[in-house]
């Protein structure tokens, strides 16, 4: 073959792009190589092409071979020179042999080669790597005639190139694999966590409250200890934290589990259509009653009565459900008859009931017939351990109803548990089915969460409400060294009151902006890393929602 190329100065470019176009296409590495090795022979002449890589014992394997089956070769049909590619290996550096009749290494290819008897059989070998340590070799084989001197300084730097090109495929697809069984590993781990909960706690009926944090164990503790018993119990906490899901499993864990557990919300019902919903009415007794109507205290006669948001009851109505509990009597609405109940109270609030009292809204003597056992339930900023048991309930969750397979990356786990939730454990389930909503890919890892865009407007209402109840982690890290502050602006622009300090102008521009830095510099008219410095300079901490 002659040693000048004219209209073949193409293919080796054409090479490339059809081999970049076979990497990038499928995360199958055994059909990979072998195609790019196929590429090789059809494009550039090369024969009996093979790729070794080092295993995980650090011994080199054959990962792609042409002229055989992968098999085959592996059961030592392919005398292929390993001793050579070892060499090329530790060296890194490539080898060329014009001639395999003259290098020792490579005794048993001749036999093995389909040239012709005036060519001579060229060996080329280059390290296969991404950093200055070689992990596997790309060999071919090449004949040309033995009677024209053969240049090789194009073949080498051709295939240096394609070398490259697998040492970066490989080490991707090795990336993927290793997260792949690094997601697995926290997966199964986070799953039997989970299925160690309950048969941990051995709470019946707490099969939906997720958690194995100490704050959860005490709530877990005290209703195992107060649901057997008759007494009322008013459960605390902040909206979203699973009131009604605890309010079950004490009906369950109960003596009436066999009877009627009956739900109301208090606040979503005006005091009339309450009073109705709770007592009944008799037929006539207003517009609209035609027929006699029974209400949730009798339907719940022997069983449990879940009277959620019982803090928003109006005054007047308060006395006529002191009655019910104290007397265990009432008559509907528009009726005469008294009617007796036995009736299990379970209360909810998220209310400051004691300020109630104090202020004169909320009638003492109820208050100490509902709060006969309080439980408090814990907010999830104070239990962020559950965060990654409950994410993946959640998910669980998702994926039956929707037939999908979704896992969370290790990433996206320990995002969502450094986010503080105001919503609570209703928030969460909200961001879990949101985030798998919108997840197109198998795996949610960070970035597919909606506080990594900028779309989470929890925090920013929450910061309305109550800008001083986030919690502050570890302050942004500033860079050091060479690289100079930028200067600042004398004083940061006034937003509601020109007499605030310029360190309090700031803490009121990051809370109007749910403390997202690129807001608040939006608004203050500085850039991003000035407000990181001025963030600094004043030493405020930046609170992460």
């Amino acid at each position: 073959m002659s040693p000048h190329r004219t209209d073949d100065s193409a293919l080796p470019l054409i090479g490339i792009y059809e081999i970049s176009k076979i990497l990038g296409g499928t995360l199958d590495m055994e059909k990979s190589l072998h195609d790019v090795l196929n590429i090789l022979s059809a494009y550039l002449n090369m024969r009996h092409g093979a790729v070794v890589l080092k295993d995980a014992t650090g011994a080199c394997a054959l990962a792609a071979v042409t002229g055989m089956s992968l098999p085959l070769a592996r059961s030592g049909e392919l005398k292929y020179p390993f001793a050579a590619a070892e060499k090329v290996i530790a060296s890194g550096v490539p080898l060329v042999v014009p001639d395999v009749k003259d290098d020792p290494l490579l005794a048993g290819l001749e036999g093995q080669s389909e040239s012709l008897e005036d060519e001579s059989l060229s060996f080329l070998c280059v390290p296969i790597k991404t950093t200055d340590k070689a992990f596997g070799a790309l060999s071919v084989e090449r004949a040309w005639n033995g009677g024209a001197r053969h240049v090789f300084e194009h073949d080498l730097r051709f295939l240096t190139m394609v070398a490259t090109l697998i040492g970066q495929t490989v080490s991707l697809h090795q990336k993927v694999v290793d997260d792949r069984e690094t997601l697995m590993t926290d997966t199964a781990r986070l799953q039997k966590q989970m299925d160690d909960i309950r048969p941990t706690l051995a709470i019946r009926g707490l099969e939906d409250v997720v958690g194995n944090s100490e704050a959860m164990a005490r709530v877990f503790a005290q209703v195992q200890q107060a649901a057997p018993t008759k007494a009322s119990i008013l459960l605390r906490g902040e909206s979203g934290t699973g009131k009604e899901l605890v309010a079950r499993a004490i009906h369950i864990l109960s003596a009436r589990t066999q009877k009627p557990f009956i739900k109301v919300n208090c606040a979503a019902l005006s005091e009339s259509v309450l009073e109705s919903e709770l007592f009944g009415h008799e037929k006539g007794a207003f517009t609209g009653a035609v027929a006699d109507r029974k209400g949730r205290f009798e339907l719940a006669h022997g069983g449990t009565l879940f009277l959620d948001e019982i803090g928003e009851i109006s005054s007047s109505f308060q006395a006529k459900l002191l009655r019910v509990l104290q007397e265990g009597e009432f008559e509907r609405v528009g009726g005469s008859k008294t009617l007796k109940v036995d009736v299990r109270l379970v209360a909810a609030t998220n209310r400051d009931l004691e300020n109630a009292v104090a202020d004169g809204s909320f009638r003492a003597d109820l208050y100490y017939r509902l709060n006969v056992v309080p439980i408090l339930l814990p907010p999830l900023r104070e239990r962020s351990g559950d965060i990654p048991l409950l994410a993946m309930y959640f998910l669980k969750q998702f994926n039956e109803e929707n037939n999908r397979t979704l896992l969370f990356s290790h990433t996206a786990l320990e995002a969502l548990q450094r986010c503080y939730f105001p919503g609570n454990v209703r928030e969460l389930e909200n961001c879990v089915y949101r985030t798998a909503t919108m997840t197109r890919g198998e795996v949610i890892d960070e970035m597919d969460l909606s506080c990594r865009h900028d779309t989470c407007l929890s925090s920013t209402l929450w910061h309305k409400r109550n800008p001083a109840a986030a919690p502050a982690p570890a302050p942004i890290p500033v860079p050091t060294g060479p690289l100079a502050p930028p200067p600042l602006p004398s004083s940061l622009p006034p937003l509601d009151d020109a007499d605030l300090s310029e360190r309090d102008r700031l803490v009121q521009a990051m809370e109007r902006c749910g403390w997202v830095q690129a807001k608040a510099a939006r608004l203050l008219g500085l850039t991003p890393r000035q407000i990181g410095y001025a963030l600094k300079k004043h030493d405020i901490e930046v609170r992460q929602l």
